[in-house]
Order: C-alpha cells, then sequence, then structure tokens
C-alpha cells in the first residue's frame, strides 16, 4: 500500500512540474501582444528584454532599471517562477512595478510560457 502511494504522489508532482502537453506558442504570441508595449528590444523600453528570459537572473540586465523589488527577488527565471509570476506577480515579488494582474486561465499561462520558449 505504502509503495503504490509513493507512485501516486510521484507521477502527480512529476505531471504538475511537467510543462502542458499542447501548449500553443501562436496563441501565447496573441496573449503577449498586450506585453509588446513595455516588453520590447528598443532601449527606452518601459519594461527588460525577454529575450532569453529562460535561465536569467531576475534584474540581470544592465541597461534596464529594475525596481528595488525585482532586484531583491534573488531568482532564476525558469518555468515554476515564470508560470508563478505569470499567474500573480505581485505574490512572487512583491512590490514590483510592472502593471500587470496576471493571467487566470492556466492554459494561457502555459501558452504564453511556450511563446517566451522561442525568445533565445
Amino acid at each position: 500500500m505504502h509503495l503504490i502511494r509513493s507512485s501516486l504522489l510521484f507521477w502527480a508532482v512529476l505531471l504538475a512540474a511537467a510543462p502542458a502537453v499542447g501548449a500553443d506558442a501562436d496563441h501565447g504570441k496573441a496573449l503577449f501582444q498586450a506585453c509588446v508595449a513595455c516588453h520590447t528590444e528598443k532601449p527606452d523600453a518601459m519594461g527588460p528584454s525577454l529575450k532569453g528570459v529562460f535561465g536569467r537572473k531576475t534584474a540581470a540586465l544592465e541597461d534596464f532599471r529594475y525596481s528595488n523589488a525585482m532586484k531583491r527577488a534573488n531568482l532564476v527565471w525558469d518555468e515554476a517562477s515564470l508560470r508563478s509570476y505569470l499567474v500573480d506577480p505581485q505574490v512572487l515579488v512583491k512590490g514590483n512595478r510592472m502593471p500587470f494582474s496576471g493571467l487566470r486561465d492556466p492554459k494561457d499561462v502555459d501558452d504564453v510560457l511556450a511563446y517566451l520558449e522561442t525568445f533565445k
């Protein structure tokens, strides 16, 4: 019985941590259009570039002026942290300046993450 419970727990954790099957990067791109106003490659952009965001530490770009909250966050932008941030930015990095309340639909989060993964 213990082995069955351990096995079920293992698979539940594994599935929860795995990226959603069938995430739609094209839909994520469409959703991301609301973000383009701030997150561009322009030097005077309101938000930092998200090119290469996966694996990058918070507040790591030298050419962007980050909030003190983001500087103190000391996170690495991996799937889990980006997912949490996209759902509710103020919970993950309390006091950040980004005027975005989050995505409520888990499928939208999956799709935006799939799109962000294309930013190499």
